[in-house]
């Protein structure tokens, strides 16, 4: 039986992941080995492509090949990982992020895809997912759901973690003064905000957003309560 263009392979690939900090207008990398890398984001153009990257190795193959009175060097395999790749572009500079490329090979000859870059900066899937969906908006907050703006809160930096819970605590009141009435059912902050509650759970800097939105909404309440 043939392989499918894309298949479980049973041995387990898993590199070493980059840590994502996002600022508003960059997007700071560190990676395994420490190196920092910094990319400003005005200007630049994202796009999201399929991929793979090349693991050259001799796993789950002999790395000798014994025949009566010689032995031969048996090459290493090269297996072809599949990846999503987002790709950044603009002003003279390219940068590639990568979804971890454990997720499956590519059967040689059956699909083609580029291979990405031996620099791609390879991050956890659920960080390249919130990263991607952001920057294919063209980098507003104001265009996300309260959803997207809880993902992209956990790799943010503390200041930027902050802003978003700016934004997240206005679209939520939004949301709030927009049912309330009479004749409409209504909604309470709290179910509003708890896509970022449930982030807060597992991220530091989602918890770091909460905390401002809860502050920026007590305060926008205030201030609405005066002005009546």
């Amino acid at each position: 039986m043939g392989h499918t263009a894309l298949y479980r392979d049973p041995v387990p690939f898993r590199p070493a992941r980059a840590e994502v900090q996002l600022e508003h207008d960059a997007l700071v990398l560190v990676m395994p080995d420490g190196w920092m890398r910094r990319h400003p984001l005005d200007g630049m153009v994202a796009t999201i492509r399929d991929g793979f990257v090349a693991e050259r190795s001799a796993r789950g193959s002999a790395e000798t090949i014994l025949r009566p009175h010689e032995v031969a060097v048996a090459p290493p395999r090269v297996l072809r990982r599949f990846v999503r790749m987002l790709v950044l572009e603009g002003g003279g500079e390219r940068v590639v992020v990568i979804t971890p490329p454990d997720q499956g090979a590519v059967a040689p000859g059956v699909v083609r895809v580029p291979e990405a870059p031996s620099d791609a900066a390879i991050i956890d899937a659920r960080a390249w997912e919130a990263l991607g969906d952001w920057l294919l908006v063209g980098g507003r907050l104001t265009a996300c759901p309260i959803t997207d703006l809880a993902r992209l809160s956990c790799i943010a930096t503390p200041q930027f973690a902050v802003l978003i819970g700016e934004v997240v605590a206005q679209r939520a009141l939004e949301y709030v003064w927009a049912a309330s009435g009479p004749l409409r059912g209504g909604l309470d902050l709290d179910s509003v905000l708890q896509p970022l509650v449930d982030a807060a759970k597992h991220s530091p800097r989602a918890s770091e957003a909460l905390v401002s939105a809860l502050s920026h909404a007590a305060g926008a309440r205030r201030r609405r309560r005066l002005s009546r």
